[in-house]
């Protein structure tokens, strides 16, 4: 019998980088021979990004209320687990996803206020008891975060998506609601200082995928 793949998810609000370090850990784990899946949410499949695209657009032809917007987090996760990530795990891959359900919690609940309850009833119905093995918070202060979004921008051009257009009260809820969620559980979050430079960053994930992977064998 196919032993079950690893989730590894890497969680952090905007500008903390995800998208580097979610490579970084795709490659560190191809390099030990394994088979690995790199994917992100909202997304992942193609239902799942043109979700992505409607719940980011910026200038959208009517708002999207909260709860539409909760509820099509959980239409793209669905998508997401049944296309991708189950079958990925039941053949033995480890999936590796920028954000899953903690952003949802952080997002939805910390940041627009919604019921953590009404979070957790959709999470028990789309996920069924599946939850992340690893989950990796890339952490920082907002102010620092919201600097390197404008340098991004500034350098790459392209405009703030509907996320990034929050003020900076909807960012410190955000890594406030991070911050309870990895108190919580502590035995599967692991914090990572996501302020410092790249290369330290990704020392830092070296010696905690190092650690956790040797207690899994």
């Amino acid at each position: 019998m196919t032993e079950r793949g690893r989730l590894i998810t890497l969680e952090g609000g905007e500008g903390v980088g995800k998208s580097s370090n979610v490579a970084f850990v795709t490659a560190w784990l191809k390099a030990r021979g394994l088979e690995v899946v790199a994917t992100r949410e909202p997304g992942g499949t193609p239902r799942g990004e043109a979700i992505r695209e409607l719940l980011l657009d910026p200038a959208p032809a009517e708002p999207l209320c909260s709860d539409a917007e909760l509820l099509l987090m959980f239409a793209a996760r669905a998508q997401h687990l049944a296309e991708k990530i189950r079958p990925a795990l039941a053949r033995g891959a480890w999936v590796v996803c920028d954000r899953f359900t903690d952003a949802t919690y952080a997002y939805q609940g910390a940041g627009r206020g919604l019921d953590n309850q009404r979070i957790a009833t959709l999470e028990h119905f789309v996920q069924a008891g599946l939850t992340p093995d690893l989950t990796i918070l890339l952490d920082m202060p907002v102010e620092a975060a919201s600097r390197r979004v404008s340098s991004r921008l500034d350098s790459g051009g392209g405009q703030r998506d509907r996320f990034e257009r929050e003020q900076r009260d909807f960012f410190a809820a955000v890594r406030e609601g991070y911050r309870q969620r990895a108190e919580a559980e502590p035995g599967r979050f692991a914090r990572v200082d996501a302020a410092r430079s790249l290369e330290a960053v990704q020392t830092q994930l070296d010696d905690l995928l190092e650690t956790r992977i040797a207690s899994w064998r």
